[in-house]
């Protein structure tokens, strides 16, 4: 249970008379109820509010069954499905409406600025659970009967009535008062001690949805649906015990929350911490034991040049990809690259040792890659009605699989990119989000952030899926330059990877070895 569940859990336990013990001492909430009929009786006849044609009260008939008769017309009806549970002996079902007078705030317009007298005025942006941000109240004309049905006095309950903070609560407790804007709510008591029990009934029932009024094309809370709403009455004595509990409990739970959410970013974070340093132990060679009957890279690397020979022969590569780069120790203990004969020391590239039968090898020579197109944004043809799925990186999750696109691509821009990246390609992104990979689902193009990826020899898609999971961490050591969105890559720097490659059955038992350990993470 997280601490967002465990605040709910509480709240839901007071509402339902679970949090503290009866004290069948306290006066019941019927003698407070008709206290307020009374205070409200008073006020009508001083003609200080207007008589509530939906005034009401709620009883349990000998049938057992709930009952609400409405005191302007003598209508009674029965309630049973809107109760939604049984409350202790001494409390009593109720509306809103039926404990509070309610207004509502003045509209704000260009078109009320005359008449009366500058006012300072909240709206739903100053209001939030439980408290007030008053260093930005706007000013507003309002009239002396204005001022007195449009503002908030000390001990008002006020509630936001639109928007996508609806239901939002806070007591005002100033000392002075305050006028309202149309979308707040006011709830004033007509009696002492009711307002902080209900604020914790009003969150409640935002937590759980119960609060947006239907029908409407926007969420919000009308004042018919705020004024409406059902709640279990407790008497005052135990409303103060309640929120005394809920005052000294809350923030403990507050606190467990964030101490739960910090724990979830650590696991998570040490998730992450954990898979880099698999991959890292996978690419140095120390994650899986080296088999001497496996081969070697240098046997691989060898398949590889043959396999080029062969696609030169059949036109499908120009002659330039036999310009091999041949990577290996010197005497001296330095790493040297030779390229058409000429030897230059690149130990300063070299970021670790690897085993005896692994080799280094630039990434441009182990495998081909093609880089994908935005076809022209302006231009219809291209993206009406496409039948093609074409790739963005929003479309790539860390080591998945990218099963659908967000955009398509038509027949007529075929003719841009070539071929279509078949299903099972491994796809990376070496703009902005550097080094995510992903495998394709589908076939599909892709823009030009992406590189599919082809490897000259890969017997049961082995180098793939070795590349799949350690191009992440190879590619963060690239020549990565500063874009305006992040880092990217470019053709050279991606060409220059330098991979450390195992021999083909080593790459396999590492895939299967980083898979496991990656299980035991979920």
């Amino acid at each position: 249970m997280n601490g967002k569940q465990l605040k709910n859990s509480i709240l839901q336990w007071a509402i339902q008379g679970k949090l503290v013990p009866q004290d069948p001492n306290d006066e019941p909430a019927s003698i407070l109820l008709e206290r307020i009929r009374a205070e409200k009786a008073k006020l009508v006849k001083e003609k200080k509010i207007k008589k509530d044609k939906n005034e009401s009260i709620i009883y349990r008939g000998d049938d057992n069954s709930y009952y609400e008769k409405f005191l302007a017309t003598g209508e009674v009806k029965c309630i049973d499905d809107e109760i939604p549970f049984e409350i202790p002996n001494g409390w009593e079902w109720t509306r809103i409406g039926n404990v509070f007078i309610h207004a509502s705030g003045k509209q704000q317009s260009s078109n009320n600025k005359a008449g009366g007298t500058p006012q300072k005025f909240i709206t739903t942006s100053n209001l939030y659970w439980g408290y007030f941000v008053l260093d930005n109240v706007k000013v507003m004309n309002f009239t002396e009967e204005e001022i007195r049905t449009c503002s908030a006095t000390m001990g008002d309950l006020l509630v936001c009535e639109g928007g996508a903070g609806y239901g939002r609560s806070a007591i005002w407790n100033q000392d002075y008062d305050i006028c309202l804007q149309n979308h707040i709510h006011r709830l004033r008591p007509l009696v002492d001690g009711i307002c902080e029990y209900v604020y914790y009934f009003m969150y409640l029932q935002k937590e759980s949805n119960n609060l947006a009024s239907v029908g409407t094309a926007m969420p919000g809370l009308s004042a018919n649906r705020l004024k409406g709403l059902l709640i279990p009455l407790p008497p005052i004595a135990e409303q103060n015990r309640i929120t005394e509990k809920l005052k000294e409990a809350l923030p403990v739970v507050d606190k467990y929350d964030k101490v739960q959410g910090e724990l979830n970013t650590l696991n998570s974070s040490l998730n992450d911490v954990i898979k880099k340093s698999i991959l890292q132990e996978a690419i140095q060679g120390k994650l899986v034991p080296q088999i001497i009957e496996e081969g070697t890279a240098k046997e691989l690397l060898a398949e590889i040049r043959k396999e080029k020979e062969r696609f030169v022969k059949e036109g499908k590569l120009k002659k330039s990809v036999l310009t091999d780069s041949v990577i290996f120790r010197g005497d001296d203990n330095k790493y040297y690259e030779r390229i058409d004969h000429k030897s230059i020391d690149i130990t300063d590239e070299i970021l670790f040792d690897l085993p005896d039968n692994w080799s280094w090898v630039r990434f441009g020579h182990y495998i081909k890659m093609s880089i994908g197109k935005t076809p022209p944004r302006g231009e219809t043809k291209y993206w009406a009605n496409g039948k093609y799925s074409w790739v963005s990186i929003s479309d790539m999750t860390d080591y998945g699989l990218v099963k659908t696109t967000k955009e398509t691509v038509t027949e007529y821009a075929k003719c841009l990119f070539g071929d279509i990246s078949p299903l099972g390609t491994l796809i990376m992104s070496f703009k902005l989000t550097v080094g995510r990979t992903s495998l394709l689902d589908i076939p599909a193009y892709h823009n030009e952030a992406i590189i599919s990826i082809y490897p000259f020899v890969d017997e049961d898609c082995s180098t793939r899926n070795y590349l799949f999971y350690i191009l992440p961490i190879i590619s963060s050591l690239g020549d990565s330059k500063d874009a305006i969105k992040g880092k990217t890559l470019n053709s050279k720097s991606l060409n220059n990877l330098l991979l450390p490659l195992p021999p083909l059955n080593e790459q396999k038992r590492i895939v299967a070895m980083i898979e496991q350990l990656f299980d035991k993470l979920k």
